[in-house]
């Protein structure tokens, strides 16, 4: 096992969306392409904004995609615990250290003191103030109190937070694997806070020690952390860390369908499709919605589509399964350009996975979408799937646009039947219905021999005669071929169907004679 060690640090305030499966995702394949270890550790510090579930719900979701991890919660590690929450000591004594060598202070301005200072200064013209050199020295901390006064607050415990101190106007340079040279000055940065009243780390402050103390050798994570990294980048000089800091690379934004603005839930509801891996039931109808799992997506397409979403290897090759994405994968390929969602090309990769299944894996589908007692043998359904499985693009389709295998009680299609329910078709239908209940034999080979042999030596109209036969059988010209159909049915139901068949036939053409 080589020294590169990559984690994916989601936060367990709501279900994992799937621009975070994508940094899942690219995170194991860097890991696996060069030998390294894959980490999960659940960044659960905000506790406000905590949810009862999501937790179980990212390492389900990551599960059912088949990333599996090395070191966990779950599977444990060196390097453990994996839950920020676990490791509150930890921060602490690193804060303490900041505040020593005078890296970082104590603040104790409470939440109106905070809005107050932003607003004097927004009144003297400055946009957007923050707490930073300029505006600290106005306010509560231990850069502008006595000693005796901030060791009475510090022990007093209210509205107490440590904050990162910045020196001003100094640039801060770090290169990114997918955008190069980035450049940030701190004129432009405020003094994040580094542990909050609560005795809790925030982001910051835990993703660096963190990263540190597990050796992570490459950070890579989405776009929206790109701002952060420049602090980041000060707390590991801080901290004398420099010289072991990790690699960053920060992943293109997945964009909604027009191409503008981040993909959120509002464009997956407003278009129709999901934008989370998984089901999930929230307090409330508006915060409850279906997975792509549940969707009909196959999880090895899906991570097929979302590797292509801000990754290109250069060839014309789009197929790849989860080892030749691993191979074929550098982080020098991500593209900087939001990549926009294309629900189509989803559903063109799942179609292209169904299509090249085995037929024993979406036998098992396909009985996960039926009743527990359904009775249905697994020579039918293996047949179902046979002839379905080049025509469906979502998995519960074998059922739904498949339903005629399973459903006597079918739709009929009006149309060519009131065009072409008349004499001489009529008789001939009839005779051939006749014809087909009395055959013994029952295999394909036999019933296109009895139907295009009676069409053919009567010289008849397939178009005429046809359509009936599939109708009557499956409701609808749509569909596999008529003879398989029929095989997979069977004769005592393919007989039932052709004689309702013909009641509905003669009750659509006289409806529209009426």
């Amino acid at each position: 096992m080589s020294d590169v060690r990559l984690r994916f640090a989601p936060s367990p305030t709501g279900p994992l969306h799937i621009g975070g499966v994508r940094t899942a995702l690219y995170n194991y394949l860097f890991a696996k392409k060069m030998g390294g270890t894959f980490i999960l550790r659940i960044e659960d510090t905000d506790q406000g904004r905590y949810v009862e579930g999501a937790e179980q719900y990212i390492m389900d979701a990551l599960e059912w995609l088949g990333l599996e991890f090395d070191e966990s919660p779950v599977k444990g590690g060196a390097y453990g615990p994996y839950r920020q929450s676990e490791r509150k000591s930890l921060y602490k004594q690193y804060t303490d250290q900041l505040i020593a060598n005078g890296k970082a202070y104590y603040a104790f301005d409470s939440a109106e003191e905070l809005a107050e200072m932003r607003s004097r200064y927004e009144a003297q013209g400055v946009h957007s103030p923050k707490y930073d050199a300029t505006t600290r020295t106005s306010m509560k901390n231990s850069l502008t109190l006595d000693e005796a006064k901030v060791k009475e607050l510090v022990e007093k415990g209210d509205n107490v937070v440590v904050r990162l101190k910045l020196n001003p106007d100094e640039k801060v340079v770090f290169h990114d694997v997918v955008r190069g040279e980035v450049t940030f000055n701190t004129s432009q940065l405020d003094d994040k806070v580094l542990l909050k009243a609560d005795g809790m780390p925030t982001y910051h402050m835990a993703n660096i020690v963190d990263d540190h103390l597990m050796k992570i050798s490459h950070v890579v994570r989405g776009e929206e952390w790109l701002s952060s990294t420049a602090h980041h980048v000060l707390l590991y000089r801080a901290l004398g860390w420099e010289d072991t800091m990790p690699q960053f690379a920060h992943l293109p934004l997945i964009l909604n369908p027009t191409g503008k603005g981040k993909l959120s839930k509002r464009a997956g509801a407003k278009f129709g499709f999901p934008v989370f891996p998984l089901s999930w039931i929230g307090a409330t109808e508006e915060d409850s919605f279906e997975g792509f799992k549940e969707f009909g997506f196959n999880p090895k397409a899906t991570l097929n589509f979302l590797a292509f979403l801000g990754w290109n290897p250069g060839t014309e090759q789009e197929i790849f399964n989860l080892d030749q994405l691993v191979e074929s994968f550098s982080l020098e390929q991500i593209v900087k350009a939001g990549a926009r969602f294309d629900i189509d090309k989803a559903k063109w990769y799942n179609q292209q996975y169904i299509i090249a299944s085995d037929e024993k894996e979406l036998l098992t589908s396909v009985k996960s979408q039926l009743p527990e007692n359904h009775g249905y043998s697994d020579a039918f359904l293996t047949g179902v799937v046979e002839l379905m499985k080049e025509r469906v693009v979502l998995l519960p389709e074998f059922t739904t646009k498949g339903s005629y295998f399973f459903s006597p009680d079918l739709e009929y299609e009006e149309k060519p039947i009131r065009k072409k329910w008349k004499e001489p078709n009529i008789q001939h239908v009839k005779a051939l219905f006749q014809a087909v209940e009395a055959m013994n034999d029952w295999t394909i080979e036999a019933l296109q021999d009895t139907i295009k042999g009676y069409i053919t030596s009567n010289e008849l109209s397939f178009g005429n005669i046809l359509p009936f036969v599939r109708i009557a059988v499956a409701g609808t010209m749509k569909g596999p071929d008529i003879f398989g159909m029929m095989s997979i049915l069977g004769k005592e139901e393919v007989s039932q169907r052709l004689q309702k068949g013909l009641e509905i036939f003669d009750e659509i053409k006289n409806k529209e004679a009426s």
